[in-house]
């Protein structure tokens, strides 16, 4: 065993679960065997086609754990964004990537994903537009734009989708062109100003020639509150940033969003088809929602009160501690104005006025969090002959993202940054499929290649660790190649055997360019390593930043070649069950320290790796009235990446800051899932989903410096989610069909970070947290609690529309988070190294009206 490592063996219980669950239903199976299937199906549960295993099959046919969500799903539940599916998917949490980050998701499926959307690492769950692959969380949160199902598989997808769909694959398919001159208009009006505009039209130019066009305007504004401090408190020593007597600087969370596109198939015989398509993306955003949970510091640079973060009137040191804390245990702020839950003193400005160690002050930056993103893509499907069709998918997509934040939630400045990425991506995928020896085995061999060129680009502002840089622009090009099979042997009707290979080459490389913010370079060692009787490195009598000077131009390279497989047995019962089982590999490409404040940061990350296994049954019973979908899994998960937000095992002085991702060692994890589809009558349904995660370590590297133990569990990972939805029509109301509908989900409590932190108790005088020793904020609370841990919540929407009996028109209110629950979709603890932590609160009560015409 290496040293570092802590080591303890589980118990698997996923055999007896699984055993357990199969013999359930196939006890219920063969008790509801007399039922027959009607002919058809006017009500009930409905087919759903699906292309998990590059062909089309029936959901319930597929051996897989998969939630597949239609475009009439989503209307009913008034989802328009990806990371609103997350709702109903058993063990998949999506949420909004924090302020830190540019537009974009964290993902995470059975435990396994990734927050941090740097180039340097990679997704554990592959998300994929019209199969093609989007290769960083950035970019990732799609609007669900004219879709036509969205597809959550579960698992590892190692052999199907590829590398980094270690944890599973979200996929997204848009409607085709039909050439039926059919169209609609909606428009939508609702809580801070929210008014979306939705169109679509689809034409016929030819006898084989359609066109499919779609387009969306959103904006909304923010509903965390951005006050001047100054003026909310009249008589204090903070200055104020207002322009005027009105205390407000302005909103987080808004939206302004544009979005397009173009579709064109081309249909030259009945056995090709050409589909050419074209999209484009425009966000002009407003920073991300972030309000201050804890502040405890001095507010100094290099701790001298002389050198403050924030001066105050009197020239003397503000320090950072509760008066800025608005809400929650830690907060002794007295304003009484706005809902203290809700707000920010952020002013996304440093107001220091410089001084040698530090001379490219004062700083101000645009709130704002932009994102163009556009791509084209060229699909080919040709019947080559009665049994063999070959799938060509060529795509070259391009974005570009640029943002600020300053999630410090006070005048102070503690992190503020404008940071830049940009990616350019190609991608080709060939596929052959094909039927051998009567229907024998249907097969599927291809071939994948992927080339990336990305750049990230910050300026870089963080006093409380004395640095202030221009980090980049960081190249990191990188390229996948692999080839794969996957073949299907049906011995009868009922009896199928499916196995899979995929052989897959990463390379990625990574240069490091640090400089300062006039562009010079940064200059080094530090007078304080040579020798000068100076206060530390950053100290009074350094060089700017020079504690760089080593990071400067470094390059690494990173290569790994991968086979993944998998094995699938599935066997239908009766018409109404089936059961499958299936063993399944994956893994998550490795690679690099994107963000090294020191030259000893600048460490790889080997690639993580996972064995599955899996059984599940799938059902439709009582005369397709009930759909009843299951499955449990185990599997074993190794070289864990997780951020170390503390560098425990660097030198003193070298430990902080740090975000370094880091493989922590070995896990464990099993689950149940459960989907059901119930309509009891014509005009009433009920849906339902429910998951139980367990985590564990089974080892855990001490030296990996992510404070991680073996009780913890991976991050953004709820051990309980389930949910409910339910639907009734009344049919004949004023010439149509009314709809009434309410879903609740509920997941329950998940931490945020690798290192779990429950409850700590920090003095507000003494230091802010014991390994860097910081002197903390005072204030009138004389102990701080700290977390990173997102309590279990609830969350309800509600539904009434009206749709005419031609579908021409349709009008519908929506309520969501109709309990008004205050809950956090991210938390950041960073009590450590700046003495704050910071949360994006999820949006308190809202309603909308939809008006909509189809034609």
């Amino acid at each position: 065993m290496k040293k570092g490592i802590v080591s303890r063996r589980l118990k698997p219980a996923a055999l007896l679960w699984s055993t357990a669950l199969a013999a359930a239903t196939v006890a219920s199976g063969a008790a509801f065997a007399q039922e027959e299937e009607s002919p058809e199906r006017a009500t009930g549960v409905g087919e759903i086609v699906v292309t998990a295993q590059f062909r089309a099959q029936n959901l319930q046919d597929t051996p897989l754990a998969i939630t597949a969500i239609t475009g009439d799903m989503l209307e009913r539940r008034s989802q328009s964004d990806i990371s609103e599916i997350a709702r109903q998917a058993p063990s998949v949490t999506l949420a909004e990537q924090n302020q830190e980050y540019a537009s974009g998701l964290i993902a995470y499926i059975r435990g396994i994903g990734q927050n941090d959307p740097n180039f340097s690492v990679e997704p554990g769950v592959g998300v994929y537009i019209d199969d093609v692959y989007l290769p960083t969380l950035t970019g990732s949160l799609l609007d669900l734009m004219d879709v036509e199902r969205v597809e959550v598989l579960r698992g590892p997808q190692g052999t199907l989708a590829g590398r980094n769909s270690i944890g599973g694959a979200l996929k997204m398919y848009s409607v085709r062109p039909r050439g039926d001159n059919s169209g609609s208009f909606q428009v939508t009006y609702g809580s801070y100003d929210r008014l979306d505009l939705r169109g679509i039209y689809d034409v016929r130019l030819a006898d084989n020639l359609s066109m499919r066009v779609s387009g969306v305007s959103k904006n909304e504004t923010g509903y965390i509150t951005r006050l001047d401090y100054a003026l909310t408190h009249p008589g204090t020593n903070v200055p104020t940033m207002a322009h005027g007597q009105d205390p407000v600087l302005g909103t987080l969370g808004g939206v302004a969003i544009a979005a397009g596109k173009v579709a064109l198939l081309w249909e030259p015989s009945d056995r090709v088809n050409v589909l050419l398509s074209a999209d484009y993306t425009r966000e002009r955003n407003e920073p991300g929602p972030a309000t201050l949970l804890y502040a405890n510091a001095l507010g100094a640079y290099n701790n001298d009160p002389s050198r403050p973060w924030l001066r105050g009137t009197n020239g003397a040191l503000v320090p950072y501690n509760c008066n800025f804390v608005s809400s929650g245990p830690n907060a002794c702020d007295t304003q009484t104005g706005h809902d203290g839950r809700y707000i920010s003193y952020s002013w996304f400005a440093d107001t220091y006025p410089g001084d040698s160690q530090s001379p490219y002050k004062p700083l101000v930056l645009d709130p704002h969090r932009n994102l163009d993103n556009y791509g084209v893509a060229l699909t080919v499907e040709a019947a080559l002959t009665e049994n063999l069709s070959l799938t060509s998918i060529t795509a070259y997509r391009e974005y570009e993202a640029d943002w600020s934040y300053d999630y410090d939630g006070a005048p102070h400045t503690v992190d503020l940054l404008n940071q830049n990425q940009t990616n350019r991506q190609i991608s080709q995928e060939i596929r052959l499929n094909g039927q051998l020896f009567n229907d024998l085995i249907d097969f599927t061999v291809g071939g994948f290649y992927f080339d990336a060129e990305s750049f990230y680009t910050a300026r870089v502002d963080i006093p409380y660790a004395e640095l202030d840089f221009i980090h980049g622009p960081d190249p990191t090009p990188s390229n996948n190649k692999a080839v794969f099979a996957n073949a299907t042997i049906n011995f009868t009707d009922a009896l199928h055997l499916t196995g899979g290979v995929r052989q897959s080459w990463d390379e990625k490389e990574y240069q490091y360019i640090r400089r300062n913010p006039d562009l010079t370079p940064v200059q080094g060692p530090c007078n304080f390593f040579l020798g000068a009787p100076v206060a530390g490195p950053v100290g009074i009598g350094n060089q700017p930043n020079c504690l760089l000077f080593g990071v400067n131009g470094t390059k690494a390279k990173f290569t790994n070649d991968r086979l993944d497989w998998r094995v699938a047995l599935d066997y239908r019962f009766t018409e109404d069950l089936m059961v499958y089982t299936q063993v399944a590999t994956g893994y998550r490409a490795g690679g690099f320290n994107a963000r090294p404040f020191f030259p000893s940061q600048a460490t790889p990350h080997v690639p993580e790796t996972i064995t599955s296994y899996e059984v599940g049954v799938k059902t439709d019973l009582f005369g397709d009235k009930l759909r009843l979908n299951g499955a449990v899994f185990y599997f074993d998960y190794n070289d864990i990446v997780l951020n170390s937000t503390f560098c425990a095992d660097l030198p003193v002085g070298q430990q902080a800051p740090c975000l370094r991702p880091t493989n922590v060692g070995s896990a464990e994890v099993q689950g149940v899932e459960l989907e059901a589809y119930f309509y009891p009558t014509d005009n009433f349904s009920i849906d339902l989903s429910a998951s139980n995660l367990d985590f564990e370590y089974t080892e855990v590297d001490a030296t990996a410096g992510t404070g991680t133990s073996l009780s913890d569990i991976t991050p953004y990972t709820p051990e309980m989610k389930y949910s409910i939805g339910v639907q009734y029509n009344v049919n004949d109301v004023v010439g149509g069909d009314m709809i009434f509908r309410i879903d609740a989900s509920y997941q329950s409590e998940m931490f945020t970070e690798a290192a779990n932190v429950r409850r700590q108790i920090i003095s507000s005088t003494t230091a802010a947290v014991a390994p860097i020793g910081n002197p903390g904020g005072g204030g009138p609370i004389p102990n701080l609690l700290v977390d990173n841990l997102i309590e279990g919540y609830t969350l309800a929407n509600a539904r009434v529309a009206w749709e005419s009996d031609e579908g021409g028109w349709g009008l519908a209110f929506e309520v969501k988070n109709l309990f008004d629950e205050y809950y956090l979709t991210t938390k950041v603890n960073d009590a450590a190294s700046t003495g704050h932590v910071f949360g994006s609160p999820g949006k308190p009560r809202t309603w909308a009206v939809t008006l909509r015409r189809s034609f």
